[in-house]
């Protein structure tokens, strides 16, 4: 490197990233010990095996074709109607390779690459104790590599065409990500069909026993903490923004290359998931699993503007969308016989869809992009369809916002996912035999891991037993 400043800004963001990386990993350590611990004892294994294989799976998809996808393919197709098809992420380029000169190509692929498996492990939780694992492996692909990525580089960057023609922001993902890996989970469900047992004969839903609260409760606590890395991740954490001509002026920035302040950014964070948890546990009458929950509904509905919100914009939010993700959970449940073990279409599907739209209203007239950010941003002649500033910078406004959330959660999120979903159960491959499912998906592994059910399992797989027969 040329000189001192420049090494020290290359060195720290490579370095930043990295870090970004080992915290995401956590939320992986907390999918897993969430779902064994929601999951019955006769089906630990299976569902931690399930959960993990998505990492591998869905990372190696990443390199082969995610981060390409997510490069090539901002402009197209309103920007520009070509395909660049030579981003410098393809599997075999040197960019990837240990390199001297490119510093931080991998480990900004490797934070996608966490972002992708957060995605894929979303759906897991809420299809355990019934699906196969092929089949989810099937789908964790598609979301993880495919379905989100392509509504990231439309959304996600400053050279998006969805930022620029649509004023579209969205910081930390609430629609981008969360609604889309959560409508792929509503998606998967409809074909699924609920857990045996899991409704009476009145179509009352019965709660279905978690066999260890405790590792529910901790691995709640480590998707928070991987959470901090999933914020960390979506800044710039040191740039240059000054227009050319103009004294250096070097920030941390959002993805779309405007000045932020860490400092604004943990208060939000922080106020988002305690009035989430504040919140769920009132209206859920102290449920220990919604309270938990409670921290993420909360985050979720306020990420998409947590850059740029004062805090008790944030806790509103949070308040707000909890209460309407615990309700819509429950009536969904009831009206529809839908079986999500884990409450994942409520908290990432309906909080991830309030949370995108909300940021349009309340970020109403904030520029969408700054030019000012060097290569972060070309502004695209024409753009601002809904309105520009005086600058003619395109504004983020309520309809830009409305439209690109539902093109996500829907568009990439619900449809594709639930006709992938469709021809995997055409196949026999999306649920197990019932007799499998009533006998555990652990086989002959169940008795190595818990050798005796606890009373309430027992009293459940009873009940389970009889109506089966019946």
């Amino acid at each position: 490197m040329a000189d001192q400043a420049t090494a020290m800004t290359t060195l720290f963001t490579e370095f930043y990233f990295f870090l970004c990386i080992v915290l995401m990993f956590f939320i992986h350590i907390g999918f897993c010990m969430y779902e064994v611990g929601v999951a019955r004892t006769k089906n630990v294994q299976h569902t931690l095996l399930k959960n993990a294989m998505a990492i591998p799976t869905i990372g190696i998809a990443f390199y082969l074709f995610g981060m390409w996808i997510y490069i090539a393919l901002q402009s197209w197709p309103i920007g520009s109607s070509e395909v660049s098809f030579s981003t410098g992420f393809e599997p075999w380029s040197k960019t990837l390779a240990p390199n001297l000169a490119d510093r931080i190509s991998g480990v900004f692929l490797g934070a996608f690459m966490l972002f992708g498996m957060t995605a894929g492990s979303i759906v897991s939780g809420s299809i355990i104790e019934r699906s196969k694992t092929i089949g989810f492996l099937i789908i964790a692909v598609y979301i993880g590599a495919i379905a989100w990525v392509v509504p990231a580089a439309w959304a996600w960057a400053g050279n998006g065409w969805m930022v620029q023609y649509l004023g579209y922001h969205d910081q930390y993902c609430s629609a981008i990500l969360h609604s889309v890996a959560g409508f792929g989970a509503l998606a998967v469900l409809l074909n699924l069909g609920p857990r045996i047992g899991k409704f009476d004969a009145n179509g009352e839903p019965r709660e279905i026993p978690a066999h260890n609260p405790w590792m529910v409760t901790l691995g709640l606590f480590m998707i928070y903490v991987g959470f901090f890395g999933f914020y960390a991740a979506c800044h710039i954490p040191i740039v240059n923004i000054a227009a050319e001509g103009q004294p250096e002026y070097w920030t941390a920035t959002n993805i779309y290359g405007f000045p932020i302040t860490l400092s604004g950014v943990t208060m939000n964070f922080l106020l988002a998931l305690l009035a989430g948890m504040m919140t769920a546990y009132m209206v859920s009458g102290g449920n220990a699993f919604w309270t938990f929950s409670g921290g993420l509904t909360g985050l979720i509905s306020a990420s998409s503007g947590n850059d740029l919100y004062h805090p008790v914009v944030a806790a509103t939010l949070a308040v707000v969308g909890t209460a309407f993700g615990y309700y819509m959970h429950n009536w969904v449940e009831k009206k529809y016989k839908l079986d999500d073990a884990v409450g994942a279409v409520a908290v990432h599907g309906y909080c991830g869809v309030f949370g995108g739209i909300a940021a349009g209203f309340l970020l109403w007239g904030y520029p969408a992009i700054n030019p000012s950010a060097g290569t972060l941003v070309a502004l695209s002649e024409g753009a601002g369809w809904f309105g520009t500033n005086a600058e003619g910078i395109p504004i983020i406004t309520p309809i830009g916002n409305t439209i690109g959330t539902l093109v996500f959660a829907i568009g990439f999120g619900f449809i594709p996912t639930y006709v992938i979903a469709k021809v995997l159960k055409s196949f026999g491959m999306l649920r197990v035999d019932p007799k499998v499912e009533l006998t555990g998906l652990d086989g002959d592994s169940k008795s190595t891991t818990y050798p005796n059910l606890s009373g309430a399992e027992a009293a459940f797989e009873a009940l389970q037993r009889k109506e089966a027969k019946a």
